[in-house]
């Protein structure tokens, strides 16, 4: 389930920037436009989950309903003809998808006696997954044939299949009244509570504006990468030399992210949360001006090093930041506090980070001439484009400094 539900999301979402560009010759706003729709699926997820699947119906019911209408949306979305088409179908899917992220959680967690230590051994299945679908795209090098629309029929192939896997998992019957149908509660509203504390509220804010520089790795890195011509020779034992694209490249980030969380518990434990978030804030700085640096000859190393650092630009701020939040939540507001982080970054601050990026972007548009009348896209000026969201982040990283106090959080066994 876990391999699924995150093999579909990497099979289509990393690459989505690149196959808009090169099909459609998409500008930075439409890829803004097309990638905000994570951002409206995350502040819509809640009244699905907690107006449908928490009170109706059983969750592996509801995850193989929204996946089945999911692989046919993601196919219809491959066979777009034009942006105008695109954008419809994948709008409804993020809508539909983005539900499914909680609601496999949901399955998980009533199934164990001890989530603290079963959990993480499932859900690495998943970074495992996003991982698995990069491979595949890198390998059979879609993004330099201009083939990414098969990512989107890859990715429905898969849907389909977790669509009906999940009428086989084990039952997940609805726990909440059906009678609560308080907005507050369904929003993590409940637990703004938080914001009272000046250290919670000084992170939140941070949280919000960190989302914004990050908004450019996900929409624009792979983009980026194949604009630049990055391709990695790698020698195969008893295989010829094998070239490999982006999409293989980029998933060093996930590798990363699987072996830094384990490393997290020791620097929390050690340096305390302040120096924890500074580290990853500062992360996407760095991260950020080895790609504006960076190039597909002496400089590669820049490009694979910035991609590598997505370990620590993650676990290291949004990682420690849930856990900075659960320890800041009583027992009455656990859920609703994640909730209400997970809506104000992946929902809010991503939503306005979507958008600037492809702004921005749009403004470093290089063009060439041609036939001495008529002007086309010709890439885009990247070293500007890169370093405003490091400046930017340097920005967050110099209010967080000032303004929030450490504070040592006690870490569940």
């Amino acid at each position: 389930m876990m391999f699924l539900e995150f093999f579909i999301w990497g099979g289509w979402f990393v690459t989505m920037g690149t196959f808009l560009s090169q099909s459609f010759n998409a500008s930075g706003l439409q890829l803004a436009n097309a990638y905000e729709t994570q951002s409206i699926g995350a502040i819509i997820a809640p009244f699905i989950i907690g107006l449908i699947a928490d009170r109706y119906f059983s969750a592996q019911k509801i995850l193989g309903f929204l996946h089945l209408s999911g692989a046919f949306l993601l196919y219809m979305a491959g066979s777009s003809n034009d942006f105008s088409s695109f954008y419809p179908f994948v709008l409804l899917y993020m809508i539909l998808y983005m539900p499914t992220l909680a609601l496999v959680n949901s399955v998980a967690f009533r199934q164990m006696s001890d989530p603290s230590k079963e959990f993480p051994p499932i859900r690495v299945f998943g970074t495992v997954g996003w991982i698995v679908a990069g491979l595949v795209i890198g390998f059979l090098n879609w993004e330099s044939q201009n083939l990414l629309a098969y990512t989107f029929y890859l990715t429905a192939s898969a849907s389909a299949i977790l669509g009906v896997f999940s009428f086989t998992l084990p039952s997940t019957p609805p726990t909440a009244d059906k009678g609560d149908y308080s907005i507050k509660k369904i929003l993590g509203l409940d637990a703004l509570s938080l914001l009272k504390d000046k250290n919670y509220l000084i992170f939140f804010i941070s949280s919000i504006l960190i989302c914004i520089p990050l908004a450019f790795y996900y929409q624009h890195t792979n983009q980026f990468l194949n604009e630049i011509e990055l391709s990695i020779k790698v020698n195969f034992p008893y295989i010829s030399d094998k070239i490999i694209g982006p999409a293989a490249v980029m998933t060093l980030g996930q590798i990363s992210e699987a072996l830094f969380i384990l490393l997290l518990p020791i620097f929390l434990k050690r340096y305390g949360i302040k120096m924890t978030l500074i580290v990853g804030m500062l992360a996407w700085i760095v991260r950020y001006i080895l790609f504006a640096y960076g190039d597909v000859g002496e400089g590669l190393w820049m490009l694979i090093f910035g991609v590598i650092l997505h370990g620590i630009c993650y676990d290291f701020f949004f990682v420690s930041g849930q856990i900075y939040t659960d320890s800041k939540a009583g027992e009455q507001f656990k859920s609703s506090a994640q909730g209400l982080i997970t809506l104000a970054t992946y929902g809010l601050g991503m939503l306005v980070g979507f958008r600037s990026a492809g702004y921005i972007t749009d403004q470093y548009v290089k063009y060439k001439m041609e036939v001495m009348v008529e002007y086309v896209v010709g890439g885009h000026d990247w070293t500007q484009i890169w370093m405003i969201p490091s400046g930017f982040a340097v920005l967050v990283l110099i209010f967080f400094v000032l303004t929030f106090k450490n504070e040592k959080i006690e870490l569940k066994q």
